[in-house]
């Protein structure tokens, strides 16, 4: 995918804010754009109110694909996934992040903030970013999810 001219959705609650910093400085180094929906500190907050922001902004065309961080990830996950336009995927290894863009056509990449090794976060968001939608047999399948993504 190129992602070169398009802005990515950022969104953590407190247990993502600081892996979301290294994201941010590694999105840049790529020549990308982000908007940051927040959490903006550490101090203890609600993984869906930042959720919320980041799947208004995918439903309203702000942004086209997303990341989003909470302790175990579930959390953002099944937040995002309640929106219409959202298929949000939940990894945990770059191999994941590769699948869920190939094989889900994610548009959210939700990363475990708690369980993931700060040395493969940039290989799971340049998996995520780069890998392209196989279509096919996958996109008969994601047409049975009954959202209109695809």
């Amino acid at each position: 995918m190129n992602f070169q001219n398009k802005t990515i959705g950022l969104a953590s609650d407190h247990t993502g804010f600081e892996i979301k910093k290294y994201i941010k400085s590694h999105l840049e180094n790529r020549g990308m754009k982000y908007i940051d929906f927040g959490t903006y500190v550490t101090d203890s907050c609600d993984y869906p109110d930042f959720a919320h922001k980041l799947c208004q902004a995918i439903e309203t065309n702000e942004v086209e694909h997303g990341i989003a961080l909470c302790g175990t990830g579930n959390g953002m996950a099944i937040t995002c996934n309640r929106y219409e336009h959202v298929r949000a995927g939940l990894a945990w290894s770059e191999e994941i992040a590769k699948l869920i863009s190939a094989h889900n056509k994610a548009n959210i990449l939700i990363i475990p903030a708690r369980y993931v090794n700060t040395g493969d976060i940039f290989k799971m968001v340049d998996a995520f970013l780069d890998t392209p939608f196989d279509g096919g047999r996958h996109l008969v399948r994601i047409n049975k999810i009954g959202n209109d993504v695809c």
